[in-house]
């Protein structure tokens, strides 16, 4: 009976016309932006310190090559990251909020439980009507949130598209825990993604395992107005980067031979920024030098969903990516969740 349905289902499904098939989505602007105050390990150290937690310096670069991280001023919401970085994403192209008919945010630190912060950036955009809603898969959460707007384009679901990374981390932070405290940072970063008649995702490939849950987690949750368990970030360090450094080479490896490529056709590596031994390692396994890694962690530090598209824009901003260059944007994050998306940018 359910083949007998399923048959149907095939048969009686129309076929994709000309123009759908040749249907695709590109990155056509991108946008970040990084709250003003920036805080150096010096800075961190010394606030640590008062507080009976002792680092450095050199133990935080050796660890994971972070020198500098920014924090939003108290009562700086994600959103309003999420909208500045829109709104500059928005003018490299070359459009006004009302041509958006699509906003996705990937965000592990929302405004509320709900609305979605897509929501709510929508509305301090000034626009109303068009789709919009979170995607959170942590540190992944663009790369999932860049395909499903790939593939909603690509449907004729939307025209134009903008994909946002944004997170205030340091809301969550135990500053007395110093494996966790000195990695992350807040930002934001954004693409719109416009339909088109030649290919500019030309791939991705997106995974999760669940059972790895309790490695990277903020385990609280609200309950009768008040926090029920913990409220600050969770993590098994090196776990996580057992875990990431076996993924992150062969997700990429997916998404090249999904596309037809080969790590050769690689122009850049934009990794999640996380830990530079992770993306060294990275690199080193998909046989490139570091020299075409887009690196930001060592002034960005750990900004999980927003650390691609902050990367991705500072090397845009920067003449290091130029058009016609092919990109590869891959991240893992809490869930355990991974992903890559190939770019023809």
């Amino acid at each position: 009976m359910a083949n007998r349905i399923a048959q149907n289902l095939l048969t009686t499904q129309p076929s994709p016309t000309q123009s759908q098939q040749n249907r695709y989505a590109r990155i056509t602007g991108t946008g970040s932006f990084l709250p003003p105050q920036r805080v150096t390990n010096a800075d961190l150290v010394t606030q640590l310190a008062a507080t009976g937690v002792e680092t450095s310096d050199d133990w935080i670069v050796e660890r994971t090559g972070i020198r500098a991280r920014h924090f939003s001023a108290q009562g700086v919401l994600t959103s309003e990251l999420a909208v500045t970085a829109a709104q500059n994403a928005l003018q490299a192209a070359g459009l006004q909020a009302g041509d958006i008919d699509l906003i996705i945010v990937a965000t592990s630190t929302p405004d509320m439980v709900f609305p979605s912060t897509a929501c709510i950036v929508q509305n301090k955009l000034g626009i109303a009507g068009c789709a919009a809603f979170d995607i959170q898969a942590v540190c992944t959460g663009f790369v999932y949130a860049l395909s499903v707007a790939n593939a909603m384009i690509q449907s004729g679901a939307a025209n134009k598209a903008l994909v946002i990374g944004a997170e205030t981390f340091s809301r969550i932070l135990d500053f007395k825990d110093r494996t966790t405290c000195v990695l992350f940072g807040d930002g934001a970063g954004a693409v719109v993604l416009e339909a088109s008649a030649t290919p500019g995702i030309l791939a991705t490939d997106l995974h999760a395992d669940g059972k790895h849950v309790g490695i990277l987690c903020v385990p609280g949750n609200v309950s009768g107005g008040a926090v029920d368990g913990a409220a600050f970030l969770h993590m098994d360090g090196q776990a996580v980067f057992k875990l990431a450094v076996g993924v992150l080479a062969d997700t990429a490896r997916t998404t090249l031979a999904n596309a037809g490529k080969t790590e050769a056709d690689i122009d850049w590596l934009i990794p999640h920024q996380a830990n530079i031994r992770i993306m060294t390692s990275t690199a080193k396994k998909l046989k490139l030098d570091m020299d075409k890694v887009v690196v930001t962690v060592d002034q960005h530090g750990n900004t999980s969903a927003a650390s691609i598209p902050l990367a991705l824009d500072t090397a845009v901003r920067s003449g290091q990516v130029k058009k016609g260059q092919t990109l590869m944007l891959e991240a893992v994050g809490g869930g355990f969740t991974w992903g890559s998306a190939l770019i023809q940018y």
